[in-house]
């Protein structure tokens, strides 16, 4: 494992987590890394950065619920929108970046036929985000039949299942992962003083998209857990506590804090 020298504990780092059974989920735990992050934020100007495949609307909730510090940016909605500097729209130059090639209605006209896809609620039907409830015995078959369909309609996206219920399809070049790339590079800051935190399959993309240091806390899902064991590197972090006990865990781990 690649720990960070004591030198960087006292600088700015780019924060980055998942929210539900990740950065929520042990409440004492929480309460003691909330003040961590903020106290760091306020010394030396570190970025916190939540990344959920929640709407917008579902994350208020859980920010209210839970009290959540105010993020100096937010990537929801499994990676298709960005929100910076607690602004209510997207960010439009992702959007931008998202748009070329996207089609929905074709990609839903597509799905319909698919009585096995139980479509979300409409508050998770995003811009580019078409979302289903998909069982986890029939993921396997449906999957790569929705992909050969896609295919033969000359449709490029990304088809994202986690947590053994949720499908998200998306544009090919977004996910967490990605969206985090475009933060970090638009903040400048570099993978070693980036850390990126997950527990289920739609945080496969942000472990995989870079070098930052990467953070799995001990609930993490199989889904995860499977791909981490096939891709080891030393620059991720396998956790022994849950969600925010973690995440502590972890960044002491690496010295950020």
């Amino acid at each position: 494992m690649v720990k960070l020298t004591k030198e960087v504990a006292v600088a700015k780092f780019l924060f980055v987590t998942d929210l539900d059974n990740t950065f929520v989920g042990d409440d004492n735990a929480l309460a003691e890394l909330k003040e961590l992050l903020q106290n760091h934020r306020k010394q030396y100007g570190t970025k916190i950065v939540y990344a959920t495949g929640r709407s917008p609307v579902l994350y208020k909730e859980l920010k209210e619920e839970k009290n959540l510090l105010e993020p100096d940016g937010l990537v929801l909605a499994v990676g298709t929108e960005i929100y910076l500097n607690g602004d209510d729209t997207p960010d439009p130059e992702w959007s931008k970046h998202l748009s070329s090639g996207w089609n929905r209605d074709l990609i839903v006209s597509v799905t319909d036929n698919f009585p096995a896809l139980v479509p979300q609620p409409d508050s998770e039907q995003r811009p580019f985000k078409v979302s289903f409830f998909l069982q986890d015995e029939e993921a396997r078959k449906i999957i790569p039949q929705l992909e050969s369909e896609f295919k033969k309609c000359g449709l490029i996206i990304k088809l994202i299942y986690s947590s053994g219920i949720d499908l998200d399809i998306v544009p090919p070049h977004s996910d967490k992962g990605q969206a985090v790339q475009f933060l970090r590079q638009k903040w400048n800051f570099v993978p070693e003083r980036s850390v990126v935190c997950g527990d289920s399959g739609n945080d496969i993309a942000l472990f995989a998209a870079g070098k930052e240091r990467g953070i799995i806390v001990g609930n993490a899902r199989r889904e995860l857990l499977q791909w981490h064991n096939e891709n080891p590197v030393d620059y991720h972090y396998l956790a022994q506590s849950f969600c925010a006990g973690g995440i502590l865990e972890g960044l002491k781990y690496f010295g950020f804090l």
